[in-house]
């Protein structure tokens, strides 16, 4: 008896329900990294931007025998650029300050390394930008100096925007390549218990510190995920869904 033809789904667009986007920047968390660790998470208030700017992963062409041969790819790196109104006194050492008294600071000094965190919304056409969030976790990052321009008060007075361009160094994921941005999304986790563990270890308790996570904390929380030689053509293959994603 032959096999039953298979049968299909066509594709469809833009279904009720189906109609999402991103929007927003908040709940900014600042980890300084010191003494070989990151230290207690504090608020960042004021943020009004992040953008974040991979790079790499550029082909570089190699041609032989009259032909193009193949492309080797370079690596990807992980940056973002983070605006804000104002910032939390314990950045200055990650912008190069350092305090020589009370009141008195210093420029151009050694600037520490950090880790960060922040939320943007998740929305749809029928639940708008409550539909859900996603966190993002960055580590290794390194501010670079950025102009701060200072102007007369006039008669449409506006508030400086501090910016400041971050590099990143990535960290381990067994199994995986190094990344530097972890990013969680409740609308795919789709369980508040889970999300709910995950905020207190960033935010903190009345028991317990904010926390920068470890990729340990983070499989201890959301599980582990399996990963396999397809044995095909030497990459790794997902065995199953991911409900948290990394960048360079």
């Amino acid at each position: 008896m032959p096999d039953p033809e298979p049968t299909y789904t066509p594709l469809t667009w833009d279904q009720t329900g189906e109609r999402f986007y991103e929007t927003g920047v908040s709940n900014g968390v600042l980890y300084v990294y010191d003494n070989g660790a990151y230290g207690a998470g504090v608020a960042w208030n004021g943020l009004t931007n992040v953008s974040e700017k991979p790079t790499g992963a550029e082909a570089t062409a190699l041609y032989a025998d009259n032909i193009k041969y193949l492309n080797l790819i370079s690596n990807e790196e992980f940056g973002c650029t983070i605006e804000a109104y104002t910032y939390p006194d314990e950045f200055a050492e990650c912008d190069g300050s350092a305090s020589i008294a009370t009141g008195v600071v210093i420029g151009q000094q050694k600037r520490k390394s950090f880790g960060f965190s922040y939320q943007t919304r998740v929305g749809n056409d029928t639940d708008g930008s409550d539909k859900g969030y996603k966190i993002h976790i960055v580590y290794g990052c390194k501010a670079a100096p950025t102009e701060k321009g200072y102007a007369t008060i006039n008669d449409s007075p506006e508030a400086i925007t501090f910016s400041w361009e971050v590099t990143t160094t990535p960290i381990d994921v067994t199994g995986y390549k190094p990344t530097a941005c972890i990013t969680i999304d409740s609308t795919k986790v789709n369980d508040d218990t889970k999300m709910t563990a995950l905020k207190t270890l960033l935010y903190g308790s009345t028991t317990t510190p904010p926390t920068m996570p470890t990729i340990a904390n983070l499989l201890t929380i959301f599980g582990t995920q399996t990963v396999v030689d397809d044995g095909d053509d030497g990459e790794e293959e997902e065995t199953s869904n991911s409900e948290v994603t990394g960048q360079g």
